[in-house]
């Protein structure tokens, strides 16, 4: 586990502060990670949303309650991951225990994994993409690779992504080759909701209603504009973060 600190940016006046997991393979070679600091910076900056950011590989995420204690977990993109039950497990623990989630790319796609086998009983459920020959694949090869593009996701009324975007439609960037390709009625039946699709409705954005704050989108949210401003989708899981820390302290305090 790496601890992500930033000494650069000064902050006067009250800064509300949380502690985020980001879970994933940390490479310089991929974009997204690259340009997490620079949106944290941003968030402190801008929003007084200070997260404290702790980078957990996916193999060091397979331990027992590894993301538990932090007050959100963002399961970033670059996979495959080197450990996909370490990330699985990530994900499971921030449903079951109420931790705000967003899941980027990759972590949309195993965000849907997590849920068909762990919620839905789907136990044959897989990841083409870790697993070739699967005879149940989720995720397999999109009809059209998204990697490089850029494309317009309509978002339902009522939900949280649009709740937290703020408007009917935004166009987003993806770096992505795999989506869902079967088993979609069962996860809606289950409790999952798919509230963002592209003009061709597929599936792009999925959440959990009743959860804090649990989001995943097929797109990069933290590849939009330069990084010196914060995707909405971000500010959002920026805010449930210190909620969720308020929470715990006032906890603590009874």
């Amino acid at each position: 586990m790496a601890h992500m600190t930033d000494s650069s940016v000064q902050l006067t006046g009250t800064a509300r502060i949380a502690k985020i997991a980001l879970v994933g393979d940390h490479s310089p070679n991929v974009v997204s990670h690259t340009r997490i600091p620079l949106l944290l910076d941003a968030l402190a900056a801008r929003d007084r949303l200070v997260l404290d950011a702790y980078w957990i590989p996916s193999a060091d995420a397979e331990a027992e309650g590894a993301v538990r204690g932090f007050d959100a977990v963002w399961v970033v993109p670059g996979s495959p991951y080197r450990s996909e039950a370490g990330v699985l497990a990530a994900i499971r623990t921030a449903r079951e225990e109420g931790i705000p989630f967003l899941g980027t790319c990759g972590g949309f796609q195993h965000a849907l994994l997590e849920f068909a086998r762990d919620v839905c009983g789907l136990t044959r459920a897989a990841h083409a993409e870790n697993d070739p020959g699967a005879e149940d694949p989720l995720l397999e090869p999109l009809a059209c690779s998204l990697e490089g593009h850029e494309d317009t996701v309509l978002l339902e009324p009522g939900s949280l992504a649009r709740e937290v975007i703020g408007r009917e439609s935004t166009v987003e960037r993806y770096s992505c080759r795999y989506g869902l390709s079967r088993h979609a009625d069962t996860l809606v039946a289950h409790g999952l909701r798919f509230s963002g699709r592209d003009p061709r409705d597929q599936v792009r954005t999925a959440e959990l209603p009743g959860h804090p704050f649990f989001l995943a989108s097929l797109f990069q949210p933290e590849l939009s504009g330069d990084g010196s401003r914060p995707h909405p989708m971000i500010r959002g899981l920026a805010r449930a973060a210190v909620a969720h820390a308020a929470r715990r302290t006032a906890a603590r305090a009874v």
